[in-house]
């Protein structure tokens, strides 16, 4: 299944037009994750700088499947 990783806050969305071909909801989290933590450590923001942004993860007809604040930490 193809999902779409789309950045969001309450003022901005930053849209995924391309997404990635996972085999199921488990592999979408898992690149989610890894999404944002190349994120965090491209981008030198502190975590307060996140606050209310989130990583919205839809499938090919928008319907959202999962979402991860970025303030989460990410284990």
């Amino acid at each position: 299944m193809r999902c779409y990783f789309h950045l969001v806050s309450r003022h901005d969305v930053i849209l995924d037009n391309i997404g990635v071909e996972v085999s199921n909801l488990e592999s979408a989290e898992a690149e989610a994750r890894q999404a944002i933590w190349d994120l965090r450590r491209e981008d030198d923001q502190t975590d307060e700088e996140w606050q209310g942004w989130q990583l919205n993860v839809t499938d090919a007809a928008g319907q959202l499947l999962l979402s991860i604040p970025l303030s989460t930490p990410l284990q």
